[in-house]
């Protein structure tokens, strides 16, 4: 299995060569070079297994046994998921009115971004220690990525973690689950900007392919393809779930709903459709809702400046795996897809070909919620189930229960409403604190300040440079 750039203009790479990469060096993004095609028994053989399970058989069509052995990536795996409150990693909670959801946040930092990332910060470690090599992980973060990825490779020797937050823009927990890590090789940088913004210093970097290389710089952003991944197996397990029977022919169609961002979940979700699995896949997105435009009318383009909004962890406008989509979409177009992105990188406007949104608008469906749309359907699951959602979460049951359907239906759930007390007020609830999130409170912290006027590229630049003085 070899991993190729959105853009094409790069040679092709193993899984170790994709895992150590941001951007691809031509400023694209990895993928697989071929995406197999599972049959109808293969799947009702993992309808058997276990989340746990299904990661490792979806790693192992990935990731060569040539390059890491199957024994090895199972224990990895395993290690990986050692830290999860749950037993079975993630759970499915079955509520009224036909409300499936998939809770995917039992994790450290209670986001779903644990699963991936940890198993991500395995890979990592073992190929460090076999080739004895020091990285420079850049990670920017609108609220949930930072510290997941802080998690997977706090205290390590050979890592050193740079983390760009939008000071201000994350809950007071999220910032905290950062800035209260007091680790020699974690460094966090707080940024007057917002979530596009962080991006650009990080895209600067990459793009100096001399100081890239030079620093061995990578990114645990879902720009990574080892995290979309992992992500792939939210999907069979939901399936598995929540499809009535796999007794007929064809299999059962299940509907997915996925709260979206930057896009990395919904584009394994994608994948995950194309290798066979039968699922009708809906982005959803709140007010920055570039990704819902792009599906209804093809105007992938911003639209003024990111909206700041009680589901603050999608408050995106620049979903940088929309490009992995429209590759996938385009039948591996890299041509097509390089003109397009460079089209959208100077002018941040772009209208998508006819063919390609057509095929876009086949694969999603997708919808939008306000504040009021997130709050309400937040006390309408409180009312009914007594079960506190999340405000992305909410995103996702707003679509629940404003579009009813007869086909099985799944929401994930990307955070566990305690990190997110702000919004359960805002919805007139009470929230649910865990005494490790209370705890947060009282501990010390440490940051680094970045101010609007300030050149953020050279300041990272040279704090790496400092820092790689002692490697």
């Amino acid at each position: 299995m070899e991993y190729v750039s959105t853009r094409g203009g790069v040679r092709a790479v193993d899984f170790e060569g994709a895992l150590f990469s941001g951007y691809a060096p031509d400023g694209g993004l990895f993928m697989p070079q071929h995406i197999p095609l599972l049959d109808g028994d293969t799947l009702r053989r993992w309808s058997r297994l276990s989340y746990r399970e299904l990661v490792k058989e979806l790693c192992s069509i990935f990731v060569t046994a040539g390059l890491v052995p199957q024994s090895t990536l199972n224990d990895l795996i395993d290690r990986a998921f050692s830290r999860f409150r749950h037993k079975d990693v993630v759970h499915l909670s079955r509520l009224k009115d036909g409300l499936n959801v998939l809770e995917l946040w039992h994790g450290v930092t209670y986001a779903f971004k644990d699963l991936a990332m940890s198993c991500t910060g395995q890979f990592l470690q073992y190929f460090l220690e076999k080739r004895q090599k020091h990285v420079t992980i850049l990670v920017g973060t609108s609220g949930d990525t930072g510290s997941s990825a802080i998690e997977s490779v706090r205290g390590q020797k050979n890592v050193d973690i740079f983390v760009l937050l939008p000071k201000g823009l994350c809950t007071q927990i999220q910032e905290l689950q950062m800035t209260t890590v007091i680790e020699d090789n974690v460094h966090v940088f707080a940024a007057h900007g917002n979530s596009d913004e962080i991006e650009e210093p990080i895209k600067e970097l990459f793009a100096d392919v001399d100081f890239a290389r030079k620093y061995n710089l990578m990114s645990l952003n879902s720009i990574n393809w080892s995290r979309i991944m992992v992500q792939m197996a939210h999907y069979f397990y939901a399936y598995f779930q929540c499809a009535p029977s796999l007794d007929t022919t064809p299999l059962p169609v299940v509907e997915i709903v996925v709260p979206t961002g930057g896009g990395g979940n919904i584009t394994a979700g994608c994948i995950a459709q194309k290798m066979g699995l039968p699922i009708r896949l809906v982005t959803v997105v709140n007010s920055n809702d570039i990704v819902h435009r792009t599906v209804q009318h093809g105007d992938f383009s911003l639209s003024g400046s990111v909206k700041p909004t009680l589901a603050s962890a999608m408050d995106i406008q620049e979903p940088y795996n929309m490009e992995r989509i429209l590759w996938l979409l385009s039948g591996s177009d890299s041509h097509l897809l390089k003109t397009l992105m460079e089209q959208f990188s100077v002018s941040k406007n772009l209208q998508l070909p006819e063919d390609l949104h057509r095929k876009l608008s086949e694969t999603l469906r997708s919808c939008s919620a306000s504040d009021e749309d997130i709050t309400r359907a937040m006390r309408r699951c409180w009312e009914e189930n007594r079960y506190l959602l999340c405000p992305h979460t909410a995103v996702a049951a707003h679509y629940h229960y404003s579009q009813p359907s007869s086909m099985p239906r799944c929401c994930l759930a990307p955070a566990s409403a305690a990190k997110f007390q702000d919004a359960v007020l805002r919805a007139g609830l009470v929230p649910q604190i865990p005494p490790e999130i209370t705890a947060l409170t009282a501990m010390e912290t440490r940051s680094t300040p970045l101010e609007r006027g300030q050149d953020w590229a050279q300041a990272l630049r040279e704090r790496i440079e400092a820092t790689a003085q002692r490697w």
